[in-house]
């Protein structure tokens, strides 16, 4: 199992701010509408002044772009909603341990803080593969905590992953 979660890198929910969990219930409708599409069940959510001003959810299938990531998207168009690629003052929340990819572009737009939901053992860029964050940045460092409902988070991975495999399974039984 590719998705196993480890509390390692990951904050417990007790510590969590009143609003993130209502705030990764967003990000989990979004995961879900991935799911739905057979996309890897990410989504994200970000906000500015405790308003949502971007949502999205992988679309690399979709769209055939593997850059397609949830939290990508969530900042693209974050960018574009506050006309600035500097997203100083947001706050990104997405269902799975942000990847480097999804890392490297959370850092260079600014983003103030990163609330995560399920650890990514195989690419996660908070200490499950890697930390990118706990390196010493010369122009920003963003806050981040990890493991907000990540139970919800991983079970809806599991799912997904399950489904795929039995997918894989009938169609090698026709």
């Amino acid at each position: 199992m590719f998705y196993t979660f480890s509390p390692l890198f990951c904050m417990d929910q007790k510590n969590s701010l009143p609003d993130d969990l209502e705030f990764m219930r967003e990000a989990l409708s979004e995961a879900q509408k991935a799911f739905d599409m057979g996309e890897v069940p990410v989504g994200a959510v970000l906000l500015l002044e405790g308003q949502i001003i971007a949502r999205s959810f992988n679309q690399v299938e979709a769209t055939k772009d593997p850059s397609a990531h949830a939290e990508l998207l969530a900042i693209r168009e974050g960018a574009r909603v506050i006309g600035d690629w500097r997203l100083l003052e947001t706050t990104l929340y997405t269902t799975l341990e942000p990847c480097l990819m999804c890392a490297g572009a959370l850092l260079l737009s600014r983003v103030k803080r990163i609330v995560w939901g399920a650890p990514d053992l195989r690419h996660g860029a908070h200490g499950s593969f890697l930390n990118v964050f706990e390196a010493n940045h010369p122009t920003h460092r963003a806050q981040i905590e990890g493991g907000v409902l990540k139970e919800e988070a991983g079970e809806l991975m599991r799912k997904f992953f399950k489904r795929r495999r039995d997918e894989k399974v009938t169609r090698r039984a026709l």
